[in-house]
């Protein structure tokens, strides 16, 4: 099964707590890892990362997982590629509580 080739995801932060961007992959053996942590997001402000720069593998299985500060962590259910130097973004915004976030594609761009 071919997935969608992204080099970059982006969150947006909606909710009323501070979030951190990292990874869930899948390497080529089949085991699944997390990747570190980005920087911190505070309420209405978006970043866009590599997931590479947090140590995803090239060509990993990808999910935007989303590590939300004295809350409860998200991750999507949209599986990518990840190949370094793509320039497509997959663009994610979470938004809620600690405890009772939602995290949601927004769209996949160029």
């Amino acid at each position: 099964m071919e997935f969608q080739k992204i080099g970059q995801m982006s969150l947006k932060n909606s909710g009323g707590f501070v979030a951190r961007i990292q990874f869930s992959y899948i390497d080529a053996d089949g085991e699944k890892f997390l990747s570190k942590q980005g920087d911190n997001i505070t309420l209405g402000v978006t970043k866009t990362i590599d997931p590479g720069d947090l140590g995803v593998p090239d060509g990993a299985m990808v999910y935007m997982h989303v590590f939300v500060v004295w809350g409860r962590d998200n991750e999507a259910h949209q599986v990518f590629s990840y190949k370094k130097g793509n320039k497509t973004i997959a663009n994610y915004m979470i938004s809620g509580t600690t405890l009772n976030n939602d995290l949601g594609l927004i769209d996949v761009t160029q």
